[in-house]
C-alpha cells in the first residue's frame, strides 16, 4: 500500500531533496543539484518566485520506506499571462512502480482541482529558469547542471497516466571551429554598421551592475515573453537571479550588445560545465564540494562548456545580433581549449535559435518533453 505524506518541515524538505540523490546514486549521468539552492527554492524568504506561486510537496512511502516524491505548483502569474488554469508538477522522481507514480500524480491533480485548476502540466518548475521537460532521448549522455535527467522508465509512467505532449525541447552538442568563420565575421561587421550596435565587454559583475543595473535581466524578460510557460519576472526575481548567478560567471563568456544610446539590446552567456564537480560532491558544498566547484568555475582550460542563453530585445530581433555573440565568443572558446559546447533546452519550434548552432559541426543529442492532461 502506498502512503502519501505532505512535506512541511525543514528536515522533511531535506529528505525530499535527498530522495533523488539516493535514487540516482549509481547513475553516472545524473547531475545532483546544489543542495542549498534546492532548499532555498522552497523557502519564501529566498525564492521570490513564491510571491506569485503556491506549492506543496509530497513523498510516497511503502512500508515506511520512501519510494517517490513530487511537487505541485500553481504559478498564478503565468496562468494569468497565458489564460489557462494549470497546476504544474515538478521534482517528480519515483521507483519503477506504476502504483507509486499514479498515486503521486493523483495527489497533485486533486490538489490543483481543489484550487480551481483544470489542467495538469509538467514536469516543470516554478518558472522557466527551473528544470523542465522529461528526458526522452540522450540517456547515455551526462546531464549538465541546467538540464533535467531521468531514467528511461519514467516515460511509460507519464504516458500510462494519460499525459500527452505539449512541448519539446532539444539540446545540441556543438564542436566549435578553430577560428571565427570569415562569413560570420563579415555578417557581424555589417550588423554593427547597419544597426549601430557594438559589444561592450565588462570585466565582472560589479562593473555590469554599476553600468546597467538590472537592465540585463530586463532584456531577458522581454526577449522570452513568447516562450513556453514563461512568466514575466518581478523586480525581486530579477535582483535574485542577478545576485545569485552574476558573481559565478566568467565574464570572458558574457557578451553584451548595446546600441548607440548605450542601451542593452542583446545578451549572451555561458559558463564552464560544472556537472562533474557536482557529481563529485553530490551537490554539497561541505566539506570539500566548494573546492571542486571553485576549481571548475575558475578553470583556464576545459573540455566542455555550457551555453546558457541568448536573448535579444524584440525590436532588434531579425537584425543579425546573434552574429556578434558568436564573433565575440569563438576566440575565447578556443583560448580555453574547449572541445564541445552544450546548449541548454531549446524549444524545437525555435528554429532561428537552433540555426545559430547547427551552422557548426554539431549533434542533436537530447530531447525533453512537457506534458499536459485535463483534470
Amino acid at each position: 500500500m502506498i502512503e502519501i505524506r505532505e512535506i512541511h518541515t525543514k528536515r522533511e524538505r531535506e529528505q525530499f531533496i535527498e530522495f533523488a540523490n539516493e535514487l540516482y546514486k549509481d547513475c553516472p549521468y545524473y547531475c545532483p543539484p546544489l543542495f542549498f539552492d534546492e532548499m532555498n527554492c522552497f523557502d519564501a524568504e529566498n525564492n521570490p518566485a513564491l510571491e506569485v506561486c503556491e506549492y506543496q510537496l509530497w513523498m510516497a512511502y511503502r512500508e515506511n520506506r520512501p519510494v517517490g516524491r513530487i511537487a505541485g505548483i500553481i504559478n498564478h502569474k503565468a496562468n494569468e499571462k497565458w489564460g489557462y488554469k494549470h497546476v504544474r508538477f515538478g521534482w517528480f522522481d519515483f521507483i519503477d512502480d506504476l502504483e507509486v507514480s499514479k498515486a503521486l500524480l493523483d495527489t497533485v491533480a486533486e490538489w490543483g482541482k481543489a484550487r480551481g485548476m483544470n489542467g495538469l502540466n509538467g514536469p516543470v518548475g516554478f518558472t522557466d529558469f527551473d528544470h523542465e521537460g522529461l528526458l526522452l532521448e540522450g540517456y547515455e549522455y551526462p546531464a549538465v547542471m541546467a538540464s533535467l535527467y531521468n531514467y528511461p522508465y519514467y516515460v511509460k509512467h507519464i504516458e500510462a497516466y494519460g499525459l500527452t505532449k505539449e512541448a519539446d525541447w532539444i539540446e545540441i552538442q556543438v564542436y566549435p571551429p578553430k577560428a571565427c568563420p570569415e562569413r560570420l565575421e563579415r555578417i557581424a561587421d555589417i550588423v554593427k554598421q547597419r544597426s549601430k550596435v557594438r559589444v561592450d565587454k565588462v570585466k565582472n559583475s560589479r562593473e555590469l551592475v554599476r553600468k546597467y543595473g538590472i537592465e540585463y535581466m530586463d532584456v531577458i524578460d522581454t526577449a522570452y515573453q513568447k516562450l513556453y510557460n514563461f512568466q514575466p519576472m518581478t523586480v525581486k526575481q530579477k535582483n535574485y537571479y542577478k545576485n545569485m548567478y552574476f558573481p559565478l560567471l566568467n565574464f570572458d563568456f558574457v557578451t553584451i550588445v548595446v546600441n548607440e544610446k548605450d542601451e542593452i539590446v542583446g545578451v549572451g552567456l555561458g559558463m564552464p560545465d560544472i556537472s562533474d564537480a557536482l557529481r563529485k560532491c553530490r551537490g554539497r558544498l561541505l566539506p570539500f564540494g566548494w573546492y571542486h566547484l571553485l576549481k571548475a568555475l575558475k578553470a583556464k582550460k576545459m573540455d566542455s562548456f555550457s551555453f546558457l542563453l541568448i536573448a535579444v530585445r524584440p525590436d532588434y530581433q531579425d537584425k543579425g545580433i546573434i552574429a556578434l555573440f558568436l564573433q565575440d565568443q569563438i576566440p575565447y572558446i578556443n583560448a580555453y581549449g574547449i572541445k564541445r559546447l552544450e546548449t541548454t533546452n531549446i524549444l524545437e519550434t525555435n528554429t532561428k535559435n537552433i540555426a545559430n548552432f547547427t551552422q557548426f559541426d554539431h549533434k542533436i543529442h537530447k530531447r525533453h518533453r512537457a506534458y499536459i492532461k485535463e483534470i
